[in-house]
């Protein structure tokens, strides 16, 4: 069984940064590809930013050249750093862990709260 715990989130004026972490308690980190995904009210959930198990990094066009997503799997954490931030920003951040072997693993955290606003 695997457990995602962010951390992070809060209260940002427009144009600042923010860096949001997902620890990852369980087995195998390294096998998963670890994804950030962000739900706004009244929206649908929104794929922001992937690192896969493989070393490749995907990113929504929404926040390409702003976002970077970052793992560090000595440390069993992914990590989102968000800049140029924007009040259409805001959301609910969750950070994801899935794998597809044999099985699909496919394990969500309880999300964080981004607000973007002066």
């Amino acid at each position: 069984q695997v457990q995602l715990v962010e951390s992070g989130g809060g209260l940002v004026q427009p144009g600042g940064s923010l860096s949001l972490s997902c620890a990852f308690f369980g087995r195998f980190f390294d096998v998963y590809s670890m994804k950030w995904y962000r739900q706004a009210p009244g929206k649908q959930r929104e794929q922001v930013a992937t690192f896969t198990s493989d070393n490749r990094t995907i990113y929504g066009d929404s926040v390409k050249g702003r976002f970077t997503i970052s793992r560090d799997n000595a440390k069993n954490t992914v990590y989102l750093q968000m800049n140029s931030l924007k009040p259409e920003d805001t959301a609910v951040y969750y950070c994801n862990a899935f794998a597809a072997i044999n099985i699909v693993y496919d394990y969500w955290g309880q999300g964080t709260q981004v607000t973007v606003s002066s």
